[in-house]
């Protein structure tokens, strides 16, 4: 569900802004009385937490040389 080696995820800004949005909706829906979304709501920020910073990236691929090899 989440490529954390595609490009969108390259800026830390982004997905340190994926990980609050999760976890304030989460705690705004625990607030409210409804613990079923924020349980819901918490579990994709876990999971995101996991693959935006835990999980291990492939290394970048390098780009092909320009200069035709003999």
């Amino acid at each position: 569900m989440i490529d954390p080696n595609h490009p969108f995820y390259a800026p830390l800004w982004r997905r340190l802004l994926i990980l609050a949005v999760c976890f304030v909706w989460a705690g705004f829906e625990l607030y409210t009385g409804e613990p079923f979304w924020g349980i819901i709501v918490g579990a994709v920020g876990i999971y995101a937490t996991y693959k935006l910073f835990l999980e291990k990236r492939e290394p970048p691929a390098e780009k092909p040389s320009e200069e035709p090899r003999d």
